[in-house]
This record gives structure tokens, sequence and C-alpha cells, in this order.
């Protein structure tokens, strides 16, 4: 920058979506040593009980879709808290939502994709019907830690031909290097 010259301001719609994300950051909950000793578990469901953060929530997932995902056909939503904001942009966006599943949950025809959890194996699974062949789908979940069941949710639905064109998450645990595992563009609305 020249000397004298003055610092590039962020405008009015720039600094309302800064507070949006500040509001929802302040509102997830921080539960020390949950599931297990030495674990800092970051609850995105205390939100949802402050109606002007998940309000925020909505419009800054809404926001993001139309921003960095214009080509999305479909959201795809992660068991369980997928569910929560997936139907929500799906809606507001007028397109379909389509839930991805722990094993054994979902009626019908499945294609099923395992993946492996820090003390085991676990597995996801999507209706065979969900996917259309060639669909340009967005993968959505509170949080990205490890990146075990976004990785395997996005090779699932490569197994029903269907085209995952991203992945949007509420909270990214970056010290975990889960972003490392995912093979297509990430966008996560809160760092830490």
């Amino acid at each position: 920058m020249l000397r004298g010259a003055a610092a590039p301001t962020a405008t009015d719609e720039q600094k309302k979506e800064l507070e949006k994300i500040e509001l929802i950051k302040k509102n997830i909950g921080l539960y020390p040593d949950f599931p297990k000793a030495g674990v800092l578990f970051r609850d995105t469901c205390t939100i949802l009980r402050q109606p002007n953060a998940f309000q925020a929530l909505k419009e800054v997932l809404v926001q993001c879709v139309r921003v960095h995902f214009v080509e999305t056909e479909c959201i795809g939503g992660l068991d369980a808290r997928g569910f929560l904001i997936g139907p929500i942009i799906a809606l507001e966006l007028r397109i379909p939502f389509i839930p991805i599943r722990k094993r054994g949950k979902l009626p019908g025809k499945v294609t099923t994709e395992e993946y492996t959890k820090e003390y085991g194996k676990d597995a996801v699974e999507i209706q065979d019907e969900s996917v259309t062949a060639g669909a340009k789908i967005l993968l959505v979940d509170d949080l990205l830690a490890t990146g075990g069941s976004l990785q395997a949710s996005c090779n699932l639905i490569e197994k029903c031909y269907g085209e995952v064109i991203g992945c949007l998450v509420i909270a990214e645990i970056e010290n975990l290097h889960g972003r490392a595992q995912i093979p297509v563009p990430l966008h996560s609305i809160v760092k830490y």
C-alpha cells in the first residue's frame, strides 16, 4: 500500500456479515471433557436456542451457498446435525435435501460407505433413489474435526454417480487437519 493511502474499508454488508459470524461463534457452546477427558466439545446445537443467532446462521449459510457454491442443485446433510441446517438451506434455495444417515437408519435400497474413526469403524448410507446421476450436491454438516464422516459422505455421493461440488460446515477445528481429508472445496463459517 502506498504511504498516505487510506486502508480499504469493509462495506456495510461485509460488516453485517462479520457481526453475524461473531454472533454465531458466541453462541456455540463449549463443554470441557466431553465426550472424554481432555476434549473441548464445541456444540452447535446451542445456536438453536437463540433465535437471533439461529436466524444469523441461516442467513450466513444461504449467502455462502449463493456466493461460493452457485451451481448447487441439491443439499446433502450428514446425520445428525447436518439434518438441522441442510433442510433450512435447501428450502430457502428451493432445491432438494438428501439425508445421509448412519448405517441401518434408512429404508429401501441403500448404498453404504465405511470409514475409520478414532476408535473403530462406522458407516454412512444414502437411499439409492435420492441421487440423480450427475447431480451437483453440496454436503453440509455442523463441525469438521478429523474429516472422516465428511470424506466418507463425499465417496458415498460419488458411488451413487452424483457430483460433490463442495462441503459447508458451521465450525472447523483446524488443528485436527480434517480439511486435508476432503477432496472438494470446503467452506467453514467459524474456525478454531
